[in-house]
């Protein structure tokens, strides 16, 4: 499983569309959409998130992900996965509030 951090509102958002994906500004901007493990989601919520709230954590089931994954470094060198296409929203196991 890999995880990614949205705010409440841009969920809401997105499962309003009609479209079997979800997309976010990184995809546009970077090229991909970021996402973490779960070894890796303390380490981002505090570096990325610090002090936010109304956030929810979608669990995404990368065997069901339509689009590409890599695994890339970044931050500390560690590797992230990187979803390089809107996700599938039929990979998204389970959405979690998290703040």
């Amino acid at each position: 499983m890999i995880y990614h951090i949205i705010a409440e509102a841009d969920w809401h958002t997105q499962l309003q569309e009609e479209s079997e994906s979800i997309s976010v500004s990184t995809l546009q901007t970077e090229g991909f959409i970021h996402c973490c493990t779960q070894q890796q989601v303390e380490g981002v919520l505090s570096r990325y998130f610090k002090g936010q709230t109304g956030l929810l954590m979608l669990e995404i089931d990368e065997s069901k992900l339509q689009p590409g994954l890599r695994f890339e470094k970044s931050t500390n060198d560690e590797l992230f996965p990187h979803v390089y296409g809107a996700i599938n929203k039929s990979a998204i196991v389970k959405v979690e509030r998290i703040t």
